[in-house]
């Protein structure tokens, strides 16, 4: 392993500060994540893991310190710019229109496109198969799972370099939180796509994770590696509610 390239840096963070009304919930953050990792953030509640997925993609402004992607200093540009960029970012409680289509949510993750690229439609029903099944279904009478692969469905068709998931399996049942993890590591594997993702649920960082970053009170605090996912009393400290 130790002979193979290193990747390119695609995202940093430096002395980053965020937050709401003039209040830093992120205290001089710093990550660093190289093209084609899968990097989960984790910590208890509360400490910042979410406002940090929004100051990455441009939802809450950073206050100091500066958000490199691909070389870029893309701190100051608004978030449909960073989309534009090739940031993709699926939030917390899965963002679908309930009573548009499958097709036409993914239509409109295709807007930057105009329409929906058939090779990018090939990918997203490989990814998420179920999303071809429902294809003409409206989102609001499918389940929470299926929801979730739909959103990220919808960040994908814009084929994004870098994805931010926020809780991906918040509310799922385990089964599917199972198929969800084990179809974007496929996806990671065949695209090359870099994910980053906020997660609480030990099996999807398990199933997902190449490594993770602890958060708490606003600032990394611990990076683990691939092997230190597997000691379940270590985790358990460093999600411990």
């Amino acid at each position: 392993m130790h002979n193979e390239v290193r990747k390119e840096v695609i995202l940093t963070t430096l002395a980053l500060r965020a937050g709401y009304g003039g209040k830093p919930v992120l205290q001089s953050l710093e990550i660093e994540v190289r093209e084609g990792e899968i990097v989960a953030v984790i910590g208890r509640n509360g400490v910042g893991k979410s406002t940090l997925m929004k100051s990455l993609i441009g939802l809450i402004p950073a206050m100091s310190g500066s958000i490199v992607y691909r070389g870029e200093a893309v701190e100051g540009l608004p978030a449909h710019k960073r989309a534009r960029l090739g940031m993709g970012y699926v939030p917390q409680g899965r963002d679908v229109f309930p009573r548009l289509t499958v097709a036409e949510n993914i239509a409109v993750g295709a807007a930057i496109q105009g329409r929906i690229p058939e090779e990018g439609r090939r990918q997203v029903v490989e990814a998420f198969p179920i999303l071809g099944e429902r294809w003409s279904q409206r989102a609001g009478t499918m389940s929470g799972g299926q929801q979730q692969q739909l959103a990220i469905g919808r960040v994908l068709i814009a084929a994004p370099n870098l994805i931010l998931l926020d809780e991906p399996s918040e509310g799922i049942q385990p089964n599917i939180v199972q198929d969800i993890a084990r179809n974007m590591v496929e996806l990671n594997r065949n695209t090359g796509v870099t994910i980053i993702l906020v997660e609480q649920n030990l099996d999807m960082i398990r199933a997902m994770a190449q490594r993770c970053y602890v958060m708490d009170k606003g600032r990394i605090v611990a990076s683990l590696d691939r092997e230190a996912l597997d000691d379940e009393s270590e985790m358990r400290r460093h999600l411990a509610v």
